[in-house]
């Protein structure tokens, strides 16, 4: 990006507000892999001292997010990218610092072949929950589509 176009992760920390509100930092985002930072504070906590399910939740989420709109940003002038169901296991305790690595699970060039072919695609986009000592806490599998403008 140049210096006047904001990075992915500068645009999903201004235009999405539960980013700013867990305080998530984008640590790498590419087409194929995102990687968001949960930190360690208090208020997040739950009732055994781990992040509580709904922030790690949104972590893997905002991964999965950041790596959709770094695959598919070129299509948003005529798709909006939607996730549609999400599977979420809960592992070990997290505790620290968690991170959120999220992978996309299909080549962009099929998906935007469904897209030209006037189909609503669905692709699935696989996220690891780690904490500091890099132990997997978690998993998610978040679907998304490319839902075509009306």
């Amino acid at each position: 990006m140049s210096e006047t176009t904001p990075s992915i992760g500068e645009f999903l920390t201004a235009t999405v507000p539960m980013v700013r509100t867990l305080n998530l930092q984008y640590v790498e985002i590419t087409a194929e892999r995102a990687v968001v930072s949960l930190p360690d504070l208090p208020e997040y906590r739950n009732h055994v001292g781990g992040p509580h399910a709904g922030a790690m939740f949104t972590a893997g989420e905002s991964a999965s997010g950041a790596v959709v709109v770094a695959a598919f940003g070129d299509q948003l002038a005529r798709a909006v990218p939607l996730p549609v169901r999400v599977e979420v296991t809960y592992a070990k305790i997290a505790r620290g610092e968690l991170l959120a690595t999220a992978t996309l699970g299909r080549p962009v060039a099929e998906v935007v072949a469904e897209l030209d072919a006037g189909q609503r695609p669905e692709f699935a986009v696989e996220v690891s929950l780690t904490r500091e000592d890099g132990a997997e806490t978690g998993r998610m599998t978040v679907v998304w589509t490319l839902r075509p403008h009306s």
